[in-house]
């Protein structure tokens, strides 16, 4: 107070805190999470530590059910039936919603640069500050800088890019009925190309096919003859990373269907009338006219990621590495999820001397029975793949893989441990960019931070080899529970409907399962629709 005037300062966004056991205030960690899809939503759905004050920016104010996007482009369903907006969660939590997206991380300072979703040069740009990240904004479709793609091809990652897609199908069969239109000229509307054979390029060529069969034979019947879907893949076959007896089908069926499937072809440029693709066995280059190119090749990493690899000393690594607990490696408070990163599994062969050296408590150069045992379970929660070795070897444990490598020896010296465990690291694999990944490290990584404090007193984790005492937490161990089947694996109506019940029961409210059985039941009674918007 002075001359009579009086100044109040007020901070407009102090920071939150709580009491301890004992009455003491605390200041609240501020955790701030990247992102609202898959990896994101689920860890913020499982956090249930009252210690943190929760922040989540983000560019989408809604969380979207991907794998029904295929099921958007045609009408089957409805975009806003597979999204869940984000702030019914946030309310029900107590956290909070910024939505603006991410444009810089600093780690050394802990903050990040926001700028608010605002196409006009009027967009605010903001720093936050954090005491923990977690990065879960996910991927950009991979191009692999094929002149054209962008330009003229259309994506598959988002609900506007289904709808974009859904318009442009439709649109394509109304130009194709338009009077004085030569065939050549109709041949090429309708002729859609799929470029790459994964999940979503191959559910996608076959919801659009069932949209050929079922419903543009009775909507546009004079132009269906001229419809054609051919799908472009690279490699030997499609749908690479499932069991062989899919990929068989798969193939067999497109067959079946019509469906021009070209394997080993690989697409080098794409104007607004052609696609060009070069045979990688002959190497010969080959131009065809389309109506519409959708690209779905893999997944890339966005700006602000690549950015900030460079930053922490990953500029030479293709996606952001995290270790075994989701943290980002060389950040400490940076954790990272789903498509945006990968784990760098550790190799035993790394650590085998170490391994040896802890479990050889009297220094002898031999590990006895008990020694052994002592580590033997630390040894498989630490590394994985030696889990997956053991499976496919047939054995039932480390003891008889030690046994097989040592005979009927009762002691191990050190070069017999480490011809038992010399191959195990060729079990070592990254996991797939898939939702079910995702999802999983989300919920991982929020039971993580439940315990928290609770593991900081009493870490449950598995020994550390290189130093004192045990990991706070399990390793994130992956466990795959099946993949979806498109419709069109299911034999007969009846099973069909089985797979829809799948899907319904892995959507994320009970408004969104109502929606979408509601859009199923909606299309089995009335059709697709077909109109353009």
């Amino acid at each position: 107070m002075s001359g009579g005037g009086l100044l109040v300062y007020s901070d407009s966004n102090p920071p939150k805190r709580t009491l301890t056991a004992d009455g003491q205030e605390t200041k609240k960690k501020k955790v701030v999470v990247l992102g609202s899809g898959w990896g994101g939503y689920s860890f913020l759905s499982y956090l249930n530590n009252p210690n943190y004050d929760v922040q989540v920016v983000s560019p989408r104010n809604f969380f979207l059910f991907t794998p029904l996007l295929p099921s958007v482009t045609n009408g089957t369903v409805e975009a806003r039936s597979i999204v869940e907006p984000i702030r019914g969660l946030m309310r029900k939590k107590g956290f909070e919603y910024t939505e603006a997206e991410c444009v810089k991380i600093d780690a050394s300072n802990k903050k990040i640069l926001c700028r608010s979703k605002d196409a006009s040069k009027d967009a605010k740009e903001f720093n936050m500050d954090y005491d923990i990240l977690v990065v879960a904004v996910g991927a950009k479709p991979n191009t692999f800088n094929t002149p054209g793609v962008e330009e003229n091809a259309h994506f598959l990652k988002e609900a506007e890019d289904a709808l974009k897609i859904r318009q442009s199908v439709i649109n394509s069969f109304e130009r194709a009925s338009l009077p004085d239109l030569t065939e050549e000229e109709r041949k090429k509307i309708l002729h859609f190309v799929v470029v790459g054979g994964g999940p979503t390029g191959v559910e996608f060529s076959a919801e659009l096919h069932d949209f050929l069969v079922e419903d543009v034979a009775k909507i546009y019947p004079k132009v269906q003859e001229f419809t054609r879907i051919t799908l472009l893949e690279a490699g030997d076959h499609i749908l690479n990373m499932f069991d062989k007896r899919i990929t068989a089908f798969a193939e067999e069926k497109f067959q079946r269907d019509g469906i021009d499937l070209k394997t080993k072809n690989m697409v080098v440029g794409v104007t607004a009338d052609e696609i060009s693709t070069k045979e990688i066995a002959t190497g010969k280059i080959v131009s065809e006219p389309y109506g519409m190119v959708v690209w779905s090749t893999g997944i890339g990493i966005r700006p602000v990621i690549k950015e900030f690899m460079h930053q922490i000393g990953q500029g030479q690594r293709r996606v952001l590495a995290t270790d075994e607990w989701l943290r980002v490696e060389g950040c400490d408070s940076v954790y990272a999820l789903g498509d945006t990163a990968t784990i760098n599994q550790r190799r035993v062969m790394e650590d085998i001397a170490a391994i040896f050296s802890k479990a050889d408590k009297g220094e002898t150069g031999t590990l006895n029975k008990k020694e052994f045992k002592s580590v033997v379970k630390d040894i498989c929660q630490r590394y994985p793949q030696v889990e997956l070795y053991l499976k496919k070897k047939k054995l039932r444990n480390i003891a008889n893989l030690l046994k097989s490598a040592n005979g009927d020896d009762t002691k191990v010296n050190i070069e017999t441990f480490k011809q038992a465990l010399s191959e195990v690291d060729t079990q070592m694999k990254n996991l797939p960019a898939t939702a079910q990944v995702a999802s999983q490290q989300g919920k991982y990584l929020a039971k993580c931070f439940n315990k928290m404090e609770k593991c900081e007193k009493k870490p449950e984790g598995p020994l550390r080899f290189r130093g004192e005492g045990r990991h706070r937490f399990q390793p994130f161990r992956y466990r795959h529970f099946g993949s979806f089947a498109p419709d069109w694996v299911s034999i007969g109506h009846s099973s069909q409907w089985l797979w829809y019940s799948v899907y319904a029961s892995k959507l994320v409210s009970w408004r969104t399962r109502s929606l979408v059985v509601s859009d199923w039941v909606r299309r089995f009674i009335f059709g697709r629709d077909s109109s353009s918007i």
